[in-house]
Parts: structure tokens; C-alpha cells; sequence
């Protein structure tokens, strides 16, 4: 059964953390709706959908694919329930100030959150409301064992947080970094550059970092149909750190003991930074090679940048999200293909940045069970299988069932009316845990997030070494986790 009272958080402890993580504080603006001064009314019906018809929810998300899908489909979760939903959309940083706001203020000026897997779920993880209380309702649609639906993978990272089997967040999007390349160019040039190099460059996991910085190097040298062989996401920027860890990751290195288990379950204490680690030394000093040779601009691209950049035709290929792929089918149609980013010495990681959408824990009852509603019907497969063919686009389904209809299937091949599908056979792949890379999952990531990519920064602008840049890094995140959890309660 629900709890009749909203979750107790701490005002000083989620102030705190922001601070600690490094954020600024910003106003949010004035919605109107639900609000847990006055619960909204339950009606009396035998429509369990209808329950709570005329609330207004707010839902305050990342500007994402899958949010921009979600709002141009709003009218139908309204009209199966009554519920009217505000959609607020925000670039990250500016989403994760306003969330630990909104959940200091006691208020709930939103509802539904989205839960970014490190920003929100890990350090606000007690603000969220455990969606087993109301999957457990029987008052309202749904049922607990509708979270074995879900890539199990992307319900561990996006749902859930350290030991135990709360379920904070449903699998919302699974946004997952892979090679992407000018299959044209690929195909045009197979057999020269085969001959040339000395190996079969077709792009995949069985390519070594190594041969893709070959591959690069020969584009630059020998190819007019695009500026560079590469483009990164290398700006100062969160975007560096996730682009860096891929090869962090295939090199063998981690940022924590057990990097793997603090990546999918997350932890308080995850122990000495490993940044200093020869796996890591090597893996920097790869990495800063590789940018020695592609296009200089990376280092002021995010992930929006160097997507552009590719769908533009200005590089032959580059590492970045796969949701990335409906634009790039737009731009370049038929001429690109998607693979499993390359081996390091020990393994090909694609990093998984997905995230859930969660309820706040400061909700009432019946607005927190009316918010319920919003996450079944966002996430429900419905939903998810339409949004795929919308013309607003959205992301690849985060329900495992999906996969196998017919018409997912027949979408991973061209034509197609589902252009994010191409990546399938690619994601798929990475969400197997030996293909996959997972950043920590730790309350204090922002602040070493910031650490992490202003040193690669440093050291891809000549200021400092590798070796120094990562046991710089290593000495500023040790400091930051010293500092503990419990200290900002």
C-alpha cells in the first residue's frame, strides 16, 4: 500500500549534495497542478485509468528524444485518463538543479522526474518514491511483474540503486555510445584500404582502438569526401568523460575497485580512484593520440556537435549515441552504417547513459498514484512501439519484448520506417555485460565528473601529460569521495 505520507528528505542534505556536486541552485518557474499541500481527488469510478481525472502533472525532463516523442503523444495519456500533463524540458545540468530544488522545497512542484542514472537516481535515490508500492496497489494498473519486462541491464542501471530491491525509476530511455561510420565511404574504399593497412577495416568489435586510429589517420591522408577520418564529443564537458571512457573502459581500466558492480548497482563508498592505474595511464595516453589526429573542432563538440558534424559529412565516422541515428538517416539516407565500437586489450565497451522516470517522493498520495499512471502509460509497450514510428522520433524501446514483433525485426533492415532500429543489432550487443561500459553509479559523480573531464581537457589542450592529467584526477576524486556521503546529510 502506499505510504499516506509523503517521503521525509532532507532540505539540508539534498542542498548539500547539489552544492557538493558542484551545481548551482536556480529558481524554478511556476506550474500549476498537483501540489502536496492539497492531494488531488480520487473519483469514483470503476475505471481504474480515470481514477484521478482532472489533475494536472508536471514532469520535468532532460531535452531528449524519447521526452519529445512522449509530448507529441501527451493527448493520448489525457484521454485514456483524464490526466493533463505538463512537459518541461531543460538541458541536463540545468535539470539536475532543478530536480534537488524541487525536492528541497518539500513541494513537488514535479511530479515525475526524469532520473539521469548518476545525476539524480544515485544521490537523490532517497526522494524517490519505491514503485513497488504502487505496482503493488491493486487499486491501480500494473503489477510488480512488469519490471522483468525491461533489459534487465537498463532496469539495474536506470531503476534501482546499491543493495536491496527497491525499484526507484522505469527504464525510460537507453541512450548507448556506438560506432558510427560512412558505410559508403567504407565500401568505396574497402579494398584500397584493406591493401593499404594491411587488415580488414570493416568497422565492428574485432577492430582494435589501434586499427581504428589507423582507419582515421588513412581517411585524413587519402580521402576529399570528408574533412577528417573522426570527430569526437571532446569538449570540456561531460560528453569528454563518457567518449574517454570507452577506451578507458576496453583498455582494462576502471575509475573504482569492482568498477563493473559500482557501475550497474551503484555505491556510497566505492573505494580508492583507479585512475592512476597503468591500464588507465595507457588508455589517456591512447586517447590523447587519437584526438592528435581527429578533427580539431572535436574539442568543442558535445554529443550534439560531433553529431552534427557527422550527419554534415565533415568526418567518416566517430563513437556517439545511438539515438543520433534517426538524424543521421535524415541527412545521409542509406549511407550509414552502426557497429559495436572497437576492442581495447581487454574488451569493447559502449558506454550506457540511459535513464528512468521517476516519482517524487514528496507527493501525496493520490497525486503520487496518479503519477504512477504517467510512468505505466510512458513506458508501457504500446507506447513505446508507437513512438518508434512517430514523426517526432524517439528512442529504441526499453522493453525487452519489443525486439522480437515482426515489425522490429523487419525495421532493422533498410527500408525503414523505424530509422533508430538500424542501431539495434548494434545496442543489443552492447547491453551484454561483456560488451558493456558503465561510468560509477555514486551519489558524489557530478563533482567527479567535473575533475575527470576538465584534467582530459588539460591534457588534450598540451597542459599537462597524461600520466599527469590522470594521477591529478585521481588525487581530486579520492578527495571528493573522502568526503563521504553521510558528510552532506
Amino acid at each position: 500500500m502506499v505510504d499516506p505520507k509523503p517521503a521525509a528528505v532532507s532540505r539540508r542534505r539534498l542542498l548539500t549534495g547539489t552544492l557538493a556536486g558542484g551545481a548551482a541552485i536556480a529558481g524554478g518557474g511556476v506550474l500549476s497542478g498537483c501540489s502536496t499541500r492539497q492531494d488531488v481527488r480520487r473519483r469514483d469510478t470503476a475505471d481504474p485509468w480515470r481514477q484521478f481525472a482532472g489533475c494536472t502533472l508536471n514532469f520535468v525532463s532532460e531535452n531528449t528524444a524519447p521526452t519529445s516523442a512522449i509530448a507529441a503523444d501527451a493527448q493520448r495519456f489525457t484521454e485514456l485518463t483524464g490526466i493533463h500533463i505538463n512537459i518541461v524540458t531543460l538541458e541536463l545540468s540545468a535539470l539536475v538543479q532543478k530536480v534537488a530544488l524541487d525536492l528541497a522545497s518539500g513541494q513537488s512542484q514535479y511530479q515525475v522526474l526524469y532520473a539521469d542514472s548518476y545525476q539524480v537516481l544515485a544521490p537523490y535515490a532517497e526522494g524517490l518514491v519505491d514503485l513497488r508500492e504502487p505496482a503493488g496497489d491493486p487499486s491501480l494498473p500494473g503489477d510488480t511483474s512488469r519490471f522483468d519486462e525491461f533489459v534487465p541491464l537498463q532496469m539495474d542501471v536506470s531503476g534501482r540503486f546499491g543493495d536491496g530491491e527497491r525499484v526507484l525509476a522505469l527504464p525510460y530511455d537507453c541512450a548507448t555510445m556506438i560506432w558510427q561510420y560512412r558505410k559508403d565511404l567504407f565500401e568505396t574504399y574497402h579494398d584500397r584500404m584493406a591493401a593499404d593497412l594491411g587488415f580488414d577495416p570493416t568497422p565492428g568489435p574485432q577492430r582494435t582502438w589501434e586499427e581504428y586510429f589507423r582507419i582515421a589517420k588513412w581517411f585524413n591522408d587519402n580521402v576529399d569526401e570528408v574533412a577528417y577520418g573522426t570527430g569526437h564529443q571532446a569538449k570540456q564537458h561531460d560528453s569528454l568523460m563518457c567518449d574517454f571512457s570507452n577506451v578507458l573502459f576496453a583498455h582494462g581500466g576502471q575509475y573504482f575497485p569492482d568498477g563493473e558492480r559500482v557501475g550497474r548497482y551503484g555505491a556510497v563508498d566505492p573505494g580508492p580512484c583507479q585512475l592512476d592505474s597503468d591500464a588507465a595511464l595507457e588508455a589517456a595516453e591512447f586517447y590523447r593520440r587519437l584526438l592528435s589526429v581527429a578533427d580539431p573542432a572535436s574539442r568543442t563538440w558535445d554529443w550534439t556537435g560531433v553529431g552534427a558534424a557527422f550527419a554534415a559529412g565533415r568526418v567518416a565516422m566517430c563513437p556517439n549515441w545511438h539515438e543520433f541515428a534517426a538524424d543521421n538517416e535524415r541527412a545521409l539516407p542509406g549511407k550509414v552504417g552502426y557497429a559495436a565500437l572497437p576492442s581495447g586489450p581487454v574488451k569493447s565497451a559502449n558506454m550506457y547513459g540511459g535513464a528512468g522516470i521517476a516519482v517524487n517522493g514528496n507527493t501525496a498520495p493520490n497525486e503520487r498514484k496518479a503519477a504512477w499512471l504517467f510512468l505505466n502509460w510512458a513506458t508501457s509497450r504500446r507506447t513505446q512501439l508507437r513512438n518508434l514510428t512517430g514523426e517526432v522520433g524517439g528512442a529504441t524501446p526499453t522493453l525487452s519484448s519489443i525486439y522480437q514483433l515482426p515489425e522490429v525485426r523487419g525495421a532493422q533492415q533498410r527500408p525503414t520506417d523505424m530509422p533508430t532500429m538500424l542501431t539495434a543489432p548494434a545496442v543489443r550487443r552492447a547491453w551484454q555485460p561483456e560488451y558493456s561500459g558503465m561510468r560509477p553509479k555514486i551519489p558524489m559523480w557530478s563533482e567527479c565528473d567535473t575533475a575527470i573531464y576538465t584534467e582530459l581537457s588539460r591534457m588534450l589542450a598540451g597542459d599537462a601529460t597524461s600520466a599527469q592529467a590522470m594521477r591529478d584526477t585521481t588525487e581530486q576524486v579520492d578527495r571528493i569521495v573522502s568526503r563521504g556521503w553521510v558528510a552532506a546529510r
